[in-house]
């Protein structure tokens, strides 16, 4: 094995965390003597020990003299855990490779100097590519202060979501969903319009076949307070909660009532007669929230696009075509008048999920770092 496929090893161990890091990045490490890995590790939860101290625990007396392999530049300062670079180098490490370095502009290269000066050889950037697609969502937190969001539609061919009578089960087979609720484990909060909740009545809940995954924050788009008290998503067995976001103009004696029903009510600023979502998405930032899943509807999809707040699109299609003029959409609300000003993707990538095609891309080109 060369340097990328140790390489490849750190960043399948930091793939493990999906979903159970935030609001830390998914890390990995390998520890690698003589050509032989004696130590891996990956960070596991937020706030418990990082990638390097699992492997280097595991290593033990072998670590001294050996190649770290790292998929985020390892930390030089205490957070909730100790400097990993003292750990490095307590250990007797002589060289580290790291895939890419921290993006955090108050931290970054400092753990690459700080084992340098005690004369480590530090090499950056390889798989760099890979290691940021990974934590996407996590490098525009902390670089931007504001979550990842990510739009998902499922469509037919003819672009509707739902029939015209609202009928929406199920547009996309089984695979489709088996990677929808994968994608629900691994992002920190979900996001639905009230639309969604009154005419599907779903649970929003993450339903993988092995019954492993973690169920994610379930966010309502509800400026009027109109969530039935009665609905699935308020009477559940779930450490995540349901936060209905309404406006200031809602109903009080309704918002008793949802409270009662198991629902946090937060009031949001409103733009247009609607929840203000650049606001709602300030409000879960300063909640440590770095990732949103936005199922729909159509109006919801619609006003994130045209606010420029989508950072990736992933929409399945299904073989299938309603025809007529009648069926929902797959966005609502005002386009662009001119189709240069249609919003392009970029890093498209294609794919067939079962009998349906994926298409994912990039409003804006991912940060470099």
């Amino acid at each position: 094995m060369d340097d990328a496929a140790f390489m490849q090893v750190a960043l399948d161990l930091a793939a493990r965390g999906a979903g159970a890091t935030a609001p830390n990045p998914m890390v990995g490490a390998v520890v690698v003597r003589e050509g032989r890995i004696v130590g891996q590790g990956w960070h596991r939860r937020a706030g418990g020990p990082h990638a390097e101290v699992h492997a280097l625990d595991e290593a033990g007396a072998e670590a001294a003299g050996a190649t770290l392999y790292v998929t985020l530049e390892p930390c030089n300062h205490q957070g909730r855990t100790p400097p990993c670079t003292e750990k490095i180098l307590t250990a007797g490490i002589r060289r580290v490779v790291v895939a890419m370095p921290d993006p955090n502009p108050g931290v970054a290269g400092g753990g690459a100097r700080r084992l340098q000066d005690a004369g480590l050889q530090v090499e950056t950037g390889l798989l760099a590519a890979a290691a940021r697609r990974l934590n996407e969502a996590w490098i525009q937190f902390v670089r931007t202060g504001r979550p990842f969001v990510l739009l998902k539609c499922a469509a037919t061919l003819d672009g509707r979501i739902a029939t015209r009578s609202g009928d929406a089960r199920w547009v996309t087979g089984a695979e489709a969903r088996r990677r929808v609720h994968r994608l629900r484990s691994e992002l920190d909060a979900i996001l639905v319009g009230v639309g969604t909740v009154i005419s599907d009545d779903p649970r929003l809940t993450c339903r993988l076949p092995d019954g492993g995954g973690r169920d994610p924050l379930r966010i309502v788009l509800d400026t009027r307070l109109r969530t039935p008290p009665g609905a699935r998503l308020l009477a559940l067995d779930s450490d995540a909660e349901t936060l209905i976001v309404c406006g200031c103009q809602a109903d009080a004696a309704r918002r008793r009532r949802l409270e009662a029903a198991g629902a946090k009510v937060l009031v949001c600023e409103t733009r247009g007669g609607r929840v203000d979502p650049a606001a709602l998405l300030a409000h879960l930032a300063r909640e440590g929230v770095t990732s949103v899943l936005v199922e729909g509807g159509a109006r919801v999809s619609g006003a994130l696009l045209e606010a420029r707040l989508v950072d990736r699109v992933m929409f399945f299609y299904a073989p299938k075509i309603l025809g007529g003029d009648d069926g929902v959409p797959l966005c609502r609300g005002t386009g662009p008048a001119r189709m240069r000003d249609a919003l392009a993707l970029g890093d498209v990538t294609v794919e067939r999920v079962g009998p349906d095609i994926l298409v994912s891309g990039y409003p804006r080109p991912l940060h470099e770092g």
